[in-house]
C-alpha cells in the first residue's frame, strides 16, 4: 500500500484533476477534505476537454474504496471483479489511509519505495540527495555558534 498518496484538495477544479492525470503514473485522482477522502476521479470520469468546474463533480466513491480491515485476498477479489488497478483505502470515518495500486503486470502491489523511485527518476535527484544539498547550504550559512 502506498502510505502517502497524492491527493488534490476537494475544491480542485477539472483542470486540476486533468492536469494530475497527465502524469501516466497516475490513474486515479484522491480528493480530500482535510484527511476525509470525498471523491477519485479516472480519466474515464472526466467530461469531454474544454469543460471545467470542480472535479468533485465528477467524482465518485462507489466501488473505489475499501475498510482497513480488508484482506489482501478481499482487495485482490474487488480489483478483479471491477478490472481495475486502484483502490483507496480509508477508516470508518473516510480518513484516507492509503492506496492500493496493483502493478500493471498484476503480478504484486506498488510501494511507497516504487513511487519514491518514480519521483528520482522523473527529477533525476533523490529526496535524499536534495536533503544533503540543503543541509550543506544551511550548514554553510549558517553563523558560527
Amino acid at each position: 500500500m502506498i502510505h502517502n498518496p497524492k491527493t488534490l484538495n476537494a475544491r480542485a477544479s477539472v483542470a486540476d484533476v486533468r492536469a494530475a492525470l497527465d502524469d501516466d503514473h497516475v490513474h486515479m485522482v484522491l480528493l480530500t477534505d482535510g484527511t476525509a477522502l470525498v471523491g477519485t476521479v479516472v480519466r474515464s470520469d472526466l467530461p469531454p476537454a474544454g469543460a471545467d468546474g470542480p472535479g468533485l463533480a465528477w467524482s465518485t466513491l462507489t466501488g473505489r474504496t475499501v475498510p482497513a480491515d480488508y484482506t489482501v485476498s478481499d482487495v485482490l477479489d474487488l480489483l478483479d471483479r471491477r478490472e481495475a488497478r486502484r483502490v483507496a483505502v480509508v477508516g470508518t470515518d473516510r480518513t484516507l489511509l492509503g492506496l492500493v495500486c496493483l502493478k500493471a503486470r498484476r503480478t504484486g502491489f506498488c510501494s511507497d519505495a516504487d513511487v519514491a523511485s518514480r519521483s528520482q527518476d522523473r527529477d533525476g535527484v533523490s529526496r535524499a540527495e536534495h536533503a544533503d544539498v540543503l543541509t550543506d547550504v544551511l550548514t554553510r550559512d549558517a553563523p558560527n555558534r
